[in-house]
């Protein structure tokens, strides 16, 4: 990953990925939004976007794209997103309705397979019905693989599987888990997280042994 650098709240973390500024739902919990820069047009990853970040991105060549992991990250947001930058939403197709709530998504993902942005879309329900993860290639060759909340990274540096009692299907998250652990990414981004970040730097053994680490954290059955 590249040397940091911040400008007007958005950090750079790779030759042409950005970070936005952090915002916490709940206690506890932080989450970023990514863009992904691009000549063909910049991509948002997520949806934290405050009205505070608009004219760093804008100086960045705004979003063409924006790509939601899960219907958790659905809110008024999104269209003020949409109406800025005149950006197309991509989101999962079981989640589509309660998203559309927001802002109707333009493009819905339903199936595993590379787009035309070049994004290898995996569904990985489990977390939620919807949850997908994007696998894509920064301009220097790095490999970000975009989990959502499928795994994250605890604030006691273990990771977790995205279980929630009651909402999450822990047979679905083991299995969706296993699909992450056949990629192979350099660098690692969860939606939300409890330690220092929630972007991070991977070998494939590393890899693996955190899919081993958030299997271990699901309840047996």
């Amino acid at each position: 990953m590249a040397d940091t650098t911040t400008t007007s709240g958005l950090t750079q973390i790779g030759t042409d990925l950005w970070e936005t500024r952090a915002d916490s739902p709940f206690p506890g919990l932080t989450t970023h939004g990514y863009l992904w820069v691009r000549p063909e047009g910049n991509v948002l990853l997520y949806s934290v976007l405050t009205d505070a970040d608009f004219d760093a991105v804008a100086e960045l060549g705004g979003v063409a794209h924006q790509y939601l992991s899960h219907v958790d990250e659905a809110g008024p947001m999104l269209g003020r997103i949409a109406e800025r930058f005149g950006s197309t939403l991509h989101a999962p197709a079981a989640e589509a309705d309660d998203i559309g709530r927001h802002a109707r998504p333009g493009v819905v993902l339903d199936r595993r397979h590379r787009d035309d942005n070049g994004i290898e879309v995996v569904p990985t329900p489990g977390h939620t019905r919807g949850s997908t993860s994007y696998l894509l290639t920064g301009a220097d060759g790095t490999r970000y693989l975009f989990v959502g909340d499928t795994a994250y990274r605890g604030a006691d540096g273990r990771w977790r599987a995205g279980y929630l009692g009651g909402i999450s299907d822990a047979a679905r998250l083991r299995h969706s888990l296993g699909v992450l652990a056949a990629l192979d990414p350099d660098v690692v981004v969860s939606s939300a997280f409890a330690g220092d970040g929630g972007a991070h730097p991977v070998t494939g053994s590393q890899w693996r042994a955190i899919v081993d680490e958030a299997r271990r954290s699901l309840p047996e059955g």
